[in-house]
Formats: structure tokens, C-alpha cells, sequence
């Protein structure tokens, strides 16, 4: 697998596996980032979406993934902190706005996710900027095909466990 591909997979993982694991555990471990704060605005700082489940999921697996595609788990780490801090300026310029947790914003919620990992990862990977463009715009075609796919999922997730 190219270097190119490799960050496209990290980029993906950490950003999807939050999602993932907010689906399995239900709102089990789902403490708020943010612990409920708000900013000077009187707008949360971050939301209830961004949790302490999410963050660790991506902080945590991605290393492991990482080395199954034969790169060392620093190199995973610094993918998902770099995705996750994208996330989480998203998540804050959005509250800025007034915008709903969870609420997409086309771009927004797709190119800080995928641009600044990349970019912290671009020399160790030896990716050009070309490289740099492809990894961000396909990230954003994955995550506007999957985010629809996930939200149907949820809803029917929490439909099965409300009929129990």
C-alpha cells in the first residue's frame, strides 16, 4: 500500500472509529470534552458530541492500525491527534456559529479532519502537496457517503434498544 493510501486509511479510522464505538457502546463512557462549559458566547464550547469515548477511541486504535499497515504507532498517534484536533476546531468554529452538535457543515466538517493530519505527516510520508489534495478531497467524498449511512445506523440502533 502507497504512503498516500496509508494516510487516506489513518485519516478515515480516526475519524469514523469515535463514530463506531459511539454506536456500540451507546452513551456508556460518553462524557462531554467540554464538561458542559460554555464559551464567553454562551455557546458550549465543543458540544455534547465530542467525547472522552471518541477521543480515546481514535487516540488508542489508531496506533494499532497503524502498525497493520506496517508504519510505527507514534506515526498512528500523531494521525489521530492531528484528525481529532481537526474535529475539534470544527466542532468549536461551529458552535461559534450556532450550529447543533452533530450538525454537518459541508467542508467544515470534512477538511481540518483530514488536512492537518496530513500535513503534520506529509514529510514523514514523503507526500507531495498533489498527495496532500488527494488525501483531503477524498476523505471528504468518504465521509459525505458514509455520514448519511452512519446517522440511518444510529437511528436504527436507538430504535432496537428503545423497543427492549
Amino acid at each position: 500500500m502507497t504512503p498516500t493510501l496509508q494516510m487516506l486509511v489513518l485519516v478515515v479510522w480516526a475519524n469514523g472509529v469515535p463514530v463506531l464505538f459511539r454506536l456500540l457502546l451507546g452513551p456508556r463512557f460518553g462524557w462531554s470534552l467540554d464538561g458542559g462549559r460554555l464559551f464567553r458566547d454562551g455557546r458550549p464550547w465543543l458540544g455534547a458530541s465530542k467525547t472522552w469515548r471518541g477521543l480515546g477511541a481514535a487516540l488508542l486504535t489508531t496506533p494499532v492500525l497503524a502498525l497493520l499497515l506496517g508504519l510505527p504507532w507514534l506515526l498512528g498517534l500523531a494521525a489521530a491527534l492531528g484528525a481529532m484536533t481537526g474535529d475539534l476546531l470544527a466542532s468549536f468554529l461551529k458552535r461559534r456559529q450556532g450550529r447543533q452538535p452533530s450538525e454537518s457543515v459541508l467542508l467544515l466538517d470534512q477538511i481540518p479532519e483530514a488536512l492537518i493530519p496530513t500535513i503534520m505527516l506529509m514529510a514523514v510520508l514523503d507526500l507531495s502537496a498533489s498527495r496532500v489534495a488527494f488525501v483531503v478531497i477524498a476523505f471528504t467524498l468518504i465521509d459525505l457517503l458514509l455520514t448519511p449511512f452512519a446517522a440511518r445506523l444510529r437511528r436504527l440502533i436507538k430504535r432496537l434498544r428503545g423497543s427492549r
